[in-house]
């Protein structure tokens, strides 16, 4: 399958040369090929760390990034490895190893910014590589973290004059893995033992403010506890005791490696395939490898033009390029499947109407399965659209087929009739009656074919009265009948005629009402897949409340640290956020109420529609026009 792509080894996907960033399209190449969700874990830290050795590890394996040997940093940009998740099937992990941070030979600190917030945009799990302790200087290190509001937008439009952008990060940020290289303390506190997280969270304790170090290091503990709610912290021991051979660790074989670090490695191989997400988006949207081959192309793209970066802009257009590729792909589906399952022409209309839903049906499932964000449903109306023309011209190739097959037939039938008519064989006392026998048996012959289709009646009508004509002369013609019995006869071939065309009408209308019939569904269906724009709206305001819940939290836990500053500006957050919620919940209800309002509209409209109204049927656009106006 297209999705199982295996990588034997890393490639850049994000080139960092002369401080100017550009996406590997080899890179891009590999991730358009991924359709499953991918897990994203990417790995940050100051550089000549272990970032690229920790990455291997997580991959299984002990070569793949490079690590280096020497004070240079080794990795340049962002590097990307796709490897199947062991845990997940159809699910795809992707790591990306970045360069170092803080490297002197770099011109421009600000590069060192836009690799952190690329790595925090693209990631479901971010890695957080260090040495030695977790301590103020440890924290002053990582200030990027406190920088990020200026290089990470959630919204194109500020959310009010008293609630900052930032107020939405901890909805999307990944989730916080702090992975302390080289630990040698031991785990206790206050003479009792504590967990590793225990460790990190008691490091993120706020100290008194005494100096600038300690002030930086204060803001990155802030930024931790109100951009990360779900934090983990992972402590290692040097991986081999001869302190050599840390320069060449790929070439050390596993069992050279230390017990503790062995064990300790599994832990934390063990918790991010575990734990870790599927990297996902504003209300739940999953991200599969193509679709962060399209975020990593626009970010970066923001990122060179000198714009920041925004989640809301990124996901719009994300969301219009998806859609557009849904919409085709479904009615593309629709093509195939009408071409593969009907035989042109159909015995009946119905049979053409029934194979018709059931491929609707699955191209509207499809077009569900890959598009989001459809809010006005706008796409969804393009592929009703789709969908209702090519049923057309579906309909109009088995009239056709019908009509071309009928007439071929019955020229076959007819023609020894029309030879002997050609003859004068019924210009004869009694042809009158030989003639219609001839006739009768060429449409008894006739309603024998099989699978004449929708035109059968219709072209044997059009010969009926091709015939009528041929009829009169020879009944005219006809010396052994009275003048009486010429009348009556003539006149029975008028009612036939008029029976005939009354059943060709009746079979119109027949077909006419199965057509509304098939509308009818064609709408039912639709409407029904509205409730995926309702989920979207509840994954939204679950999203909302899990923010609440965090920024509470948060705020009892300044209150304790005595930050006032931060417990009003969480205040303002906090009441934003409740209005936010009722809103989504008004919208569920109007979602709710729309999608009932449209069903009782169809079934009104449908109902009681005359056969001039449905060769014009209303638009489910605009049945769910007439339903939000009736809603005010």
């Amino acid at each position: 399958m297209a999705s199982e792509i295996i990588m034997k080894a890393p490639i850049c996907l994000v080139e960092n040369w002369n401080q100017q960033l550009k996406v590997n399209p080899k890179a891009l190449d590999i991730l358009n090929k991924i359709s499953q969700p991918v897990m994203v874990v990417g790995i940050v830290g100051l550089y000549r760390t272990g970032k690229s050795y920790l990455m291997n590890r997580l991959a299984g394996q002990n070569n793949g990034f490079p690590l280096g040997s020497t004070v240079r940093s080794e990795t340049k940009g962002i590097w990307m490895w796709c490897v199947p998740h062991p845990l997940k099937p159809n699910h795809t992990v992707v790591l990306l190893d970045t360069e170092g941070l803080g490297d002197v030979e770099k011109g421009d600190p600000k590069n060192d910014l836009w690799i952190f917030a690329l790595t925090v945009l693209l990631s479901s799990t971010l890695v957080y590589n260090s040495l030695g302790i977790i301590d103020n200087q440890a924290l002053e290190q990582l200030h990027f973290v406190t920088e990020l509001t200026e290089f990470i937008r959630t919204r194109s439009s500020p959310i009010s004059d008293e609630v900052e952008d930032s107020a939405e990060f901890v909805s999307f940020f990944p989730d916080f893995v702090w992975a302390v290289r080289d630990f040698t303390l031991e785990l206790i506190l206050d003479g009792h033992p504590i967990t590793e997280d225990e460790y990190l969270e008691n490091a993120l304790k706020s100290i008194p403010e005494g100096n600038p170090g300690i002030q930086n290091s204060n803001k990155s503990r802030t930024c931790i506890k109100y951009f990360f709610p779900r934090r983990k912290c992972f402590v290692f021991s040097w991986p081999i005791s001869n302190k050599k051979q840390l320069a060449h660790l790929d070439k050390v074989s596993e069992d050279q490696l230390e017990p503790d670090f062995k064990n300790q490695s599994e832990k934390f191989r063990s918790h991010i395939f575990t734990i870790g997400e599927t990297k996902t988006l504003r209300q739940g949207i999953i991200v599969t490898g193509n679709r962060l081959g399209s975020l990593v192309g626009m970010y970066v793209d923001a990122i060179n033009s000198g714009a920041v970066p925004c989640l809301e802009d990124a996901v719009t257009t994300l969301a219009e390029r998806e859609n557009t590729k849904a919409v085709q792909k479904a009615a593309d589906h629709y093509t195939a499947q009408m071409a593969q399952r009907v035989a042109f022409p159909t015995d009946t209309l119905q049979e053409l109407l029934d194979v018709h839903t059931a491929c609707e049906k699955e191209a509207i499932e499809i077009f569900m399965d890959h598009s989001f964000k459809d809010d006005n449903f706008e796409f969804q109306h393009k592929l009703e659209e789709a969908i209702e023309k090519k049923k057309g011209d579906v309909l109009l190739q088995n009239e056709e087929a019908s009509l071309k097959y009928c007439q071929a037939e019955l020229r076959r039938l007819s023609e020894p009739l029309v030879e002997s008519v050609s003859r004068g064989t019924f210009f004869v006392p009694g042809g009158h009656s030989l003639y219609l026998e001839a006739r009768k048996k060429v449409e008894q012959e006739y309603e024998l074919v099989p699978r004449k289709g929708v035109k059968a009646n219709e072209v044997l009508q059009g010969f009926l009265q091709s015939q009528a004509a041929t009829e009169k002369s020879i009944l005219q013609a006809d010396k052994a009948l009275t003048d009486a019995q010429k009348a009556l006869a003539a006149e029975e071939a008028k009612r036939q005629a008029a029976e005939k065309e009354r059943e060709l009408l009746r079979q119109k209308e027949k077909e006419q009402q199965q057509k509304m019939e098939a509308q009818e569904k064609s709408f039912r269906e639709n409407i029904t897949q509205m409730q995926k724009r309702i989920k979207e709206i509840k994954a939204h305001r679950r999203e909302q409340e899990k923010m609440l819940e965090h920024k509470l939290k948060v705020k009892e836990e300044m209150l304790k640290e005595g930050h006032e500053e931060h417990v009003n500006k969480l205040g303002k957050e906090i009441n934003w956020l409740k209005e936010e919620i009722l809103k989504r919940d008004k919208e569920i209800v109007k979602q709710e109420n729309l999608k009932w309002i449209s069903m009782a509209i169809v079934i009104a409209v449908l109902g009681t529609a005359s056969i001039a109204v449905t060769r014009n049927p209303a638009t489910l656009r605009t049945i769910i026009d007439i339903a939000n106006k009736l809603m005010g």
